[in-house]
């Protein structure tokens, strides 16, 4: 078995009470965007595990639930076309099976338009599964259309994400399957400046002006999500004073903002390359603004 995503969230806090288990399904074609879902699940604190064998899913729903039930009670499962055609058939049937076992689930479906995952995928150079020196893009795409039908025929959403960027994508995850109906949705991006600014952000930060380790040949492979990132960071006193005055700015008037019942707030942090100082303070940020918000969202656009 080969599982890319396997990464239990924080359990929930314990004055959230003992929630019904409920489970999301997302699928689609290879290219439609289910990492971006999957990545903005985990972030709205559902327990994720990607390219799941459908034959482990009810294994896998018992194994969380079971011993533990309300620790996780949300949980996303990404099946996709990596999965053996007879699994993907007996899918309604194990979806019927976790139903009966009292956990409520949604199947949610990617779709995108030939033409656009033609140029996603020569824009990314990443080659399709189903692809081999016998089988071109072009068939690989319509193989896999024909072995996913089961799948559309008993979603419960199909999301055309041909003309959605990657930040509309969030958004529309996050508003449907966001763990509070009400509130508003932080979202803090990272981001290089030498591919330009963001254009929804409601506030951007420069932090080009910090110290760089791109400048360290042992760093300069890392992101600000490694250790060894964290801890040079760590050590700068002008990062630390940056990331305090950012904060305490965006708890100031993050108020007026909710006041004013706006459903997105997005925060982006850029540097230069979009690696080390923005991803460092936008998880510093993100983990700040957590407790006091439901629904806080980081997104790493150079890292995506």
């Amino acid at each position: 078995m080969s599982t890319e995503r396997f990464t239990p969230p924080p359990p929930s806090r314990a004055d959230d009470g003992p929630p019904a288990t409920r489970l999301v399904v997302v699928s689609g074609l290879s290219g439609s965007g289910k990492t971006v879902a999957l990545r903005t699940l985990e972030d709205l604190a559902y327990y994720c595990v990607d390219n799941l064998p459908v034959a482990l899913m009810p294994a896998f729903v018992e194994s969380v639930t079971g011993n533990q039930a309300g620790r996780y009670p949300r949980l996303a499962v990404g099946v996709d076309v990596r999965n053996r055609v007879e699994d993907l058939m007996r899918l309604p049937e194990i979806l019927a099976r976790i139903a009966a076992g009292g956990i409520d689930y949604r199947l949610i479906f990617l779709d995108t338009r030939d033409e656009v995952l033609f140029k996603r995928f020569s824009d990314t150079r990443r080659r399709h599964p189903l692809t081999s020196d016998s089988m071109p893009l072009a068939d690989a795409i319509a193989l896999e259309r024909r072995l996913l039908r089961p799948l559309v025929a008993i979603a419960d959403r199909v999301v055309d994400s041909s003309d959605l960027n990657v930040h509309q994508l969030r958004r529309l995850v996050a508003a449907e399957f966001g763990a509070a109906a009400t509130g508003t949705t932080l979202m803090f991006e990272s981001f290089a400046y030498k591919r330009g600014v963001p254009p929804d952000a409601d506030f951007v930060f420069d932090a080009r002006c910090l110290p760089n380790p791109h400048w360290d040949p042992r760093l300069r492979p890392l992101s600000g999500r490694d250790a060894a990132i964290r801890e040079y960071f760590q050590g700068q006193p002008d990062v630390e004073r940056y990331f305090q005055d950012v904060r305490e700015m965006l708890a100031r008037w993050l108020p007026r903002f909710e006041a004013e019942q706006r459903s997105y707030v997005t925060t982006c942090i850029g540097c230069t390359g979009g690696r080390h100082r923005s991803v460092y303070l936008v998880e510093r940020l993100a983990e700040a603004f957590r407790d006091a918000h439901g629904t806080v969202i980081a997104f790493h656009r150079e890292l995506e």
